[in-house]
């Protein structure tokens, strides 16, 4: 898997929502809409969670939780 390819797409989508988007990775919170952000974050095995407020959570929630689960990423979509 490459993490790229995830960390592109992942940024791409959720730049289309107008929701607060943000991955926690044990005490680090990163704004995925921030490329760097994800480069720097999303590596190794570690689990995360994933923050999303705002008029559009819900679409964006499915939206991502689908990518994420394409690329095998360990992440937890909080509600």
């Amino acid at each position: 898997m490459s993490n790229n390819a995830a960390i592109v797409e992942l940024s791409q989508a959720a730049n289309k929502f107008r929701s607060s988007i943000v991955l926690q990775a044990e005490n680090k919170y990163i704004d995925v809409k921030s490329i760097l952000g994800l480069f720097t974050t999303l590596v190794g095995g570690h689990a995360y969670e994933l923050h999303v407020h705002g008029p559009d959570a819900d679409e964006a929630k499915k939206e991502l939780g689908e990518i994420f689960t394409k690329h095998n990423l360990n992440v937890t979509v909080v509600e």
